[in-house]
């Protein structure tokens, strides 16, 4: 009973640390945003996102809620040049973990999270990309991957649904990315023994602790010159079931 309360209390701090540090956030981003000349806000939005993130992390992993296992993405934050960082999507908190260890991403994400109170004034600064227009999101990433930008690109384009075995099917804009700009595709393969965050689960529904969460980073993997995208995309959409399927102690279970 002691333990259980004690991960409630745990569970709630976490979410008022979330709400608190991303008006703080917001509020400061909103006004360096303002002030600071594009280069400057650039590098300052992607350290304080990345910094808080850390906190966060390490704030799970010290009171014992999280065992985390991200040595790729610290071995893959070391890797120079354009590339497109390409992970599943299992929860909500996905890119929390892989922008606390590669704080140069550029996150493209929905819009509606760029107008969120409590993380847009951040992510305005850091210059992540919304993909609210395909057409536009296409234009703004190649532009950045020709200036030998990194990119966080979740090719699922949402959460995985609760009732698929392995990945949403893939969209083409990852595809399309790596056949206009040559940049390598990283695949980042995420699992976890929990379905916390993932999409349709209510927020507020107590996993059970500790949550195990692993990152492999696999090959890089590059557009075949001449191939069709959507073709393209089935196959890159047949290897992340290949990884994904393979026996692993956080293999992804049937939903609840």
């Amino acid at each position: 009973m002691i333990k259980y309360a004690y991960e409630w209390l745990l569970l709630a701090l976490g979410f008022v640390y979330w709400a608190v540090a991303g008006l703080l956030i917001t509020v400061i981003g909103s006004l360096l945003y303002g002030l600071l000349p594009k280069a400057y806000s650039l590098i300052c939005g992607r350290f304080i996102l990345s910094r808080a993130f850390r906190f966060f992390i390490g704030s799970l992993k010290m009171t014992g809620l999280l065992i985390l296992e991200d040595d790729d993405l610290r071995k893959l934050a070391s890797r120079s040049g354009a590339m497109i960082v390409a992970p599943n999507h299992i929860a909500l908190w996905d890119a929390v973990f892989i922008i606390a260890q590669i704080p140069e991403l550029i996150c493209i994400m929905k819009g509606s999270i760029l107008r969120n109170p409590f993380l847009g004034g951040g992510a305005r600064l850091a210059g992540y990309i919304p993909n609210d227009s395909a057409s536009q999101m296409l234009l703004a990433a190649s532009h950045q991957l020709k200036n030998a930008a990194r990119l966080l690109y979740f090719p699922e384009g949402t959460r995985t649904k609760p009732d698929e075995a392995w990945i949403n099917p893939l969209t083409n804009g990852v595809a399309v990315l790596a056949k206009y700009s040559s940049a390598p595709i990283i695949p980042i393969y995420i699992r976890s023994n929990s379905r916390i965050f993932e999409k349709g689960r209510p927020l507020f529904r107590k996993p059970t602790f500790p949550l195990r969460i692993s990152f492999t980073v696999g090959k890089p993997i590059q557009f075949v010159k001449g191939e069709d995208v959507q073709t393209f995309s089935r196959q890159l959409e047949q290897h992340y079931i290949a990884e994904l399927s393979k026996p692993h102690p956080l293999r992804r279970m049937p939903a609840e």
